[in-house]
Formats: structure tokens, C-alpha cells, sequence
């Protein structure tokens, strides 16, 4: 369902990217093909220095359908950035990468803390972020960095997911599979 960044793809996504429903929410803004194959570099790139881990999201047939970013990772903690392509919206791929990917992040790379800053407009990725028993939000507990993402106005909510809470949860999920 997911993996590593490849410059093959970038064509595929970018047509799904400049999608009306899905562009306004996106993190990185890009004009053209070209641009969005030099942004996807630099992820790439900073990726080996570490500040960044960018993902593929894939359907059941291997076709790139969206990207998961962790990204200004500091001190174990960063940012995750989502988006899927208009056609597969409903389908459960954004709750089904996020917990891959949390996965990936929390037992391979030492995350402590991922935060989640979704416009309050957009509906639909509140939705999916509270679908999922270990997100919290953070607007309060967290208050200097909801400040900080909302310096002239509250466009943003914040959510959080700590490694203890989504392992917990893990380990509850798969102890009721085993039963």
C-alpha cells in the first residue's frame, strides 16, 4: 500500500493532485508536471538528511493514488501531510495509510509524537482523522504550537497521535484478530 518516492510516478500523481477537490488542501502548490517532478526531488533529497519521510500511497493494483508525508521532523516529532486523488475518495485508503504509516514511523524511525494540522474547512479530513481512536485533538493541550500554525487567523485544528496511544491501539487490534 505504500512506498518509497520514485520520480516514475510523478506524472500519475500530479494529475490527481491538480484535482479541484483535492489541491486547495494540499501542502505544496504546484503550477506544472515539471514543478511537481522538482518537488518531489527535494522530498526525496530531504529524505536522506532526515528532516522528511514522503511515501507513496498505492490502490490494490500497485496504481499511485495520493502521498503520505511525515515532514519538519525535530526532537522525534513532525508533521503528516496526506492527500488522495479525487477517484478514490471513500475507500478507506487515507485510514488505511495512516496506519501503515504510523507504523512505519513509530517502530522504524523513533517518532515520538506526529501532529496533524487540517484546515477547518476541510470536512473531510477531519472526519478521517477522528475516526481514528488514537488521534486527539491537540488545540488545547499543545497551545503554543496551535498558535504558532494560526498566527493571523484559525484556519488550522491540531491534532496529535503519541507513539504510546497508536501501539496500545495496535496492540489491542491485533489481540482481538488472535482471539
Amino acid at each position: 500500500m505504500l512506498k518509497k518516492r520514485d520520480l516514475h510516478e510523478c506524472h500519475a500523481l500530479y494529475s490527481l493532485l491538480i484535482d479541484p477537490s483535492v489541491s486547495p488542501y494540499v501542502r505544496y502548490q504546484c503550477q506544472s508536471p515539471e514543478e511537481y517532478l522538482f518537488l518531489t526531488k527535494q522530498l526525496m533529497d530531504e529524505e536522506e538528511q532526515k528532516t522528511t519521510i514522503s511515501r507513496t500511497i498505492l490502490n490494490e493494483v500497485g496504481l499511485p493514488i495520493g502521498t503520505i508525508d511525515l515532514y519538519h521532523i525535530v526532537n522525534h516529532t513532525g508533521f503528516l501531510a496526506t492527500w488522495i486523488g479525487a477517484p478514490y475518495f471513500g475507500n478507506g485508503y487515507s485510514q488505511r495509510a495512516k496506519s501503515v504509516f504510523l507504523s512505519e514511523l513509530f517502530l522504524e524511525h523513533a517518532i515520538e509524537t506526529v501532529f496533524l494540522k487540517i484546515r477547518k474547512q476541510n470536512i473531510r479530513s477531519s472526519k478521517a482523522a477522528q475516526k481514528l481512536p488514537y488521534v486527539k485533538l491537540a488545540n488545547d493541550s499543545h497551545y503554543e504550537l496551535y498558535g504558532s500554525i494560526n498566527t493571523r487567523e484559525q484556519i488550522y485544528d491540531l491534532y496529535r497521535v503519541e507513539r504510546i496511544d497508536f501501539i496500545e491501539y495496535s496492540m489491542i487490534l491485533n489481540q482481538g484478530v488472535a482471539t
